[in-house]
């Protein structure tokens, strides 16, 4: 990430800007939440996912999880054990012993057989010390979009109910989920919360993204610094960066995501209100605040930079390669 320095506009895209935003007093956007700026929701701790509905796997162990481990009358075998990816902990005389998938007692027991070849009655204690967690992002129509830690083999349903549900009502819609290696997955929603099918339910991998889609679309227009300037289609509920990606705001375009320009349209009063958007705060630091959702026909300007964050750009490529662009 490279440091962040004022950028000005040119006379051609100052002329530009006053052209489609009007009346826009610089700095605009309150840095407190308001009519684009929603609070930022408070991130839960998800509850365990299931690999089938309605059945709780918070009780298994899963990697990354921290075992506290001891045998009676050997203190020199009392640690702490930390589950590798494959599902095995490394503990002294056996070695490695597979715990991943295993309850708490059923991976005592195993240790404790694993022990009998080197100790005549082996005792052992076995429990939870601390559960692994992962990062997964949750894009789209839901109540809470953002990224959240999730338990270590979390599963969709569960990264939808850390985002508070899926925000409209009705049918439920199709969730496309990519894994941190670039594999995509579309899931059926209807399928998995109406019907209870666990088929749909994939387990999730650290940094997974999911993005529900809603129901409906609907047309905003984004111009400035991008590769497609124009009309651009979103589903119902999604956010400013969504459409930005939609129109290509690689780094080549040289986006100003610190100063991104809104105007809506009130459809009852006709009243035109312009809003300036740190864009930038919302991709590196994850403030749900700088990423307002878009409504039918708002208009974005994307200034050019003298400097560009190529994380900023790169996530919102990722994002623009997710969305099929």
């Amino acid at each position: 990430m490279i440091a962040r320095s004022p950028h000005r506009f040119g006379a051609i895209a100052a002329l530009v800007a006053g052209l489609l935003l009007g009346a826009l007093p610089l700095g605009a956007l309150a840095q407190e939440p308001g009519p684009l700026n929603p609070p930022t929701p408070v991130v839960p701790q998800a509850s365990a996912a299931p690999g089938s509905i309605g059945a709780s796997v918070s009780a298994l162990i899963h990697p990354g999880d921290q075992l506290a481990i001891s045998v009676f009358e050997h203190p020199d075998l009392s640690q702490t054990a930390v589950v590798q990816a494959d599902g095995t902990i490394q503990y002294p005389l056996v070695g490695r012993v597979l715990v991943g998938g295993m309850s708490a007692a059923e991976a005592r027991d195993s240790l404790a057989t694993a022990l009998k070849k080197y100790l005549k009655r082996p005792i052992v204690s076995l429990a939870m010390q601390q559960q692994g967690t992962i990062g997964v992002m949750v894009l789209g129509n839901v109540k809470s979009p953002g990224k959240y830690q999730v338990r270590t083999g979390a599963r969709v349903a569960d990264a939808v109910a850390a985002a508070s549900g899926v925000a409209t009502t009705g049918d439920y819609p199709i969730a496309q989920v990519q894994q941190s290696d670039g594999t995509m997955s579309p899931v059926n929603l209807q399928k998995l919360l109406h019907d209870g099918d666990a088929t749909q339910n994939i387990e999730l991998e650290d940094n997974a993204i999911v993005y529900v889609r809603g129901a409906e679309t609907i047309r905003v227009q984004v111009l400035g610094a991008v590769s497609r300037p124009g009309n651009v289609e979103i589903n119902k509920g999604d956010r400013l960066s969504m459409a930005v990606a939609r129109a290509g705001a690689e780094a080549g375009s040289r986006p100003d995501l610190n100063r991104v320009f809104i105007t809506r349209k009130d459809a009852t009063t006709g009243q035109t209100t312009s809003y300036q958007v740190n864009l930038y705060l919302a991709l590196e630091k994850g403030d749900q605040r700088f990423d307002p959702i878009l409504v039918q026909d708002d208009k974005v300007f994307v200034p050019e930079a003298h400097g560009v964050s190529a994380v900023s750009a790169g996530l919102l490529g990722i994002l623009g390669r997710f969305l099929g662009f």
